[in-house]
């Protein structure tokens, strides 16, 4: 009778070694479980980053060319002579034109825009500046803090698009050589750096001013940029009078 009550008793009972393989198997079970969620929340998160980046991108996107095709063949620079007039300027990181703002940014007519690649804290960056055309100056340019399009750029380049001397269109350009005329196209390529996982769409925008309309606004603007400018000199020289 005693050894059958010590038989039972000890077949209730777990061994040292059941009990260490119990527990292995457990935190086996544990890390594979922990593994998968820490998997599956890294995933998340890299989704939201990838959708986040996306629609920022994109919106830059749209926004640069949207300006771009609202160019306006306007002068927002002259010599003092006024036979040299800018109403675009372009080089492979810097682009300055004459275009409206949208309402959130700017307000009062056209207005002066720069797109500029600067050195940022990670990379380059890509920034607009604006100012009114209307009394225009190179300072007024540069009062108020850039806006910051796209940060985080290994690479990027601005490129041209224009005719021949015979009319035709010729190649692309990272040097814009004629002040005086609106290029037909302006493209824009990045690259960013390994931070971001979304990949810049090549941006070719047309600029929509045909050749008449263009010489013609051209040739007003600048009339009524040097009406401007010597009711400014004028103004300048009375004062130093008084």
């Amino acid at each position: 009778m005693k050894s059958c009550l010590q038989i039972s008793t000890r077949a209730l009972g777990f061994t040292l070694v059941e009990l260490l393989l119990a527990m292995t198997l457990m935190s086996m079970l544990m890390a594979l479980a922990y593994g998968g969620l820490r998997a599956s929340t890294r995933a998340t998160d890299r989704g939201q980053v990838i959708l986040k980046e996306s629609s920022r991108i994109r919106m830059a996107h749209q926004f640069v060319r949207k300006q771009l095709n609202q160019m306006m063949p306007l002068v927002f620079e002259e010599s003092e002579d006024q036979l040299e007039r800018t109403i675009f300027a372009g080089s492979s990181d810097r682009i300055r034109f004459v275009a409206p703002m949208p309402g959130y940014l700017g307000f009062g007519g056209p207005q002066v825009q720069e797109l500029t690649f600067a050195r940022g804290e990670d990379g380059i960056v890509l920034v607009i500046s604006h100012a009114l055309l209307q009394g225009f100056e190179e300072e007024k340019m540069y009062e108020r803090a850039p806006i910051v399009l796209l940060d985080r750029i290994d690479q990027a380049e601005f490129q041209f698009l224009a005719l021949d001397e015979e009319g035709e269109i010729f190649t692309w350009s990272n040097e814009w050589e004629d002040p005086a005329k609106l290029p037909l196209a302006v493209s824009l390529d990045i690259e960013f750096n390994e931070e971001v996982f979304v990949r810049w769409p090549l941006l070719t925008a047309s600029v929509r001013v045909d050749a008449q309309a263009l010489s013609k606004l051209a040739g007003e603007a600048g009339i009524e940029r040097s009406r401007s400018t010597s009711r400014r000199k004028m103004k300048q020289s009375r004062n130093r009078e008084q």
